[in-house]
């Protein structure tokens, strides 16, 4: 069967979403968010010299501006197609109306100098974002008919189990966006311990904050490996079990890389890759829990 070119334009705008996080997480971590002090030009103009903090900053405007363009032909390519279910299409204009605020948030962002509940809602909005266009991707797709979801004995628990994942992850993640925007990645110094203990005092918001992110990234990793192990062993689809072990091993990873994070000292690559791992997580997590209302679970395939 022929894939529809809305399912190709719906899957490139996932990856393009994963990539525009990591170069907003670059942007943060190499201190660039107001590089450029206005917006929506650069100095007064839409082509700056792209040195320094400027190219960085710069740079994630025009990718999350092409982003927005091309998402605008993916919805004209699933009006045009007719997808078999009716919902996508009504399901990718609240997906643009997600990215005109996501833009809007921005601007909001670098005019008024980095406010700390706007910065965290903007990357919030992006990981909602990123999880519609991973639902629009999956049920568009000729394959969703050949039923990749998992057997019907799991079908509900794993729906349950993978939806609350998800929505830890994405707390987070959110939480996560949180500490990094209140400057509270340093409140917690060292690593596995909390300020020369397993539990710190709580004398500080932020020291709360960043230690609150710990927790709820061990709970979060807890369901994670619940709902892979079943996925893996359970699921029978294979699509069903590659996405419980890569959800496993993502989360896995996640942890550690968090864990690095601190131990360098908020260093570039380990902070941009956390935020692109906690963002890959919810994808995959989003996948499996879609692919627990595909048609005729179990089907080999």
């Amino acid at each position: 069967m022929t894939r529809p070119q809305h399912h190709r334009a719906f899957l490139i705008t996932v990856f393009w979403t994963l990539g525009l996080l990591l170069l907003g997480s670059v942007v943060h971590a190499t201190e660039s968010s107001l590089a450029c002090p206005d917006w929506p030009t650069c100095f007064g103009t839409m082509v700056p010299e792209m040195t320094g903090g400027v190219f960085w900053e710069h740079l994630h405007r025009l990718v999350a501006g092409g982003l927005i363009l091309f998402f605008c032909g993916a919805i004209y390519l699933a009006w045009k197609e007719r997808p078999t279910h009716s919902w996508v299409l009504k399901a990718a204009w609240v997906g643009l109306g997600l990215l005109l605020v996501q833009a809007a948030l921005g601007g909001i962002t670098v005019l008024f100098l980095l406010p700390d509940a706007v910065s965290t809602s903007h990357l919030g909005l992006a990981f909602l974002f990123l999880a519609l266009t991973t639902v629009l991707a999956l049920v568009s797709s000729p394959a969703w008919h050949r039923g990749p979801g998992p057997v019907e004995p799991i079908r509900l628990g794993l729906r349950k189990g993978a939806m609350a994942a998800a929505a830890l992850v994405f707390g987070q993640s959110v939480v996560g966006a949180a500490v990094r925007h209140t400057d509270a990645g340093v409140a917690c110094p060292d690593v596995p311990l909390c300020l020369g203990e397993w539990i710190p005092p709580f004398s500080h918001p932020l020291v709360i904050l960043h230690f609150g992110h710990r927790l709820l990234g061990l709970g979060a990793l807890g369901v994670v490996l619940w709902v892979g192990h079943v996925a893996f062993w359970k699921g029978g689809s294979p699509r069903v079990r590659i996405l419980g072990a890569a959800a496993a091993l993502m989360a896995t990873a996640q942890v550690i890389l968090g864990f690095l994070s601190v131990a360098l000292h908020l260093a570039v690559v380990p902070v941009s890759l956390h935020t692109l791992l906690a963002a890959t997580l919810l994808t995959l997590l989003v996948a499996l829990t879609t692919l627990t209302w595909a048609p005729n679970g179990g089907t080999p395939e």
